[in-house]
């Protein structure tokens, strides 16, 4: 049986499913991933467009074209990044997921940083960050 993946926005105005386990997991460091996530990188992984299905909210998607064949979605509401995808070209019938949104466990069995050129100067990987507590937690990182 083919386990299916649900996500959804912050808000939960947006949610979805995967019928197909995502793959192509990167995480990049491009400026428009960067600046569309507003963080040091962006967590991808795609899955075949006929395999999300939009189970609520599709009138609260809206979308922004970052290039001539790149459409960027996300939240209307509550400005989630969702998706993005190409119109043309070699993936143009994938659909890439922001990892972050996704609600059922997911463990990739391979990631890759792309763009690793384009990182911005104060992004340090989680092993070397120090460990804080935050409102009463602390937080187990890597060993």
């Amino acid at each position: 049986m083919t386990r299916v993946y649900q996500g959804s926005c912050l808000c939960a105005a947006v949610s979805y499913e995967l019928l197909t386990a995502p793959k192509a997991v990167s995480h990049c460091h491009c400026s428009q991933c960067r600046k569309g996530h507003g963080a040091a990188f962006a967590s991808y992984a795609s899955v075949p467009r006929s395999a999300l299905r939009i189970l609520n909210g599709s009138t609260s998607i809206t979308g922004y074209c970052s290039s001539a064949s790149v459409l960027r979605e996300f939240c209307m509401h509550c400005g989630s990044t969702l998706f993005w995808s190409r119109s043309e070209g070699q993936f143009s019938e994938w659909v890439s997921i922001a990892l972050g949104t996704l609600d059922t466990p997911f463990t990739p069995p391979k990631q890759q940083h792309l763009y690793v050129a384009s990182a911005v100067h104060w992004y340090t990987p989680l092993q070397t960050c120090p460990r804080e507590p935050i409102d009463g937690q602390t937080f187990n990182q890597p060993e």
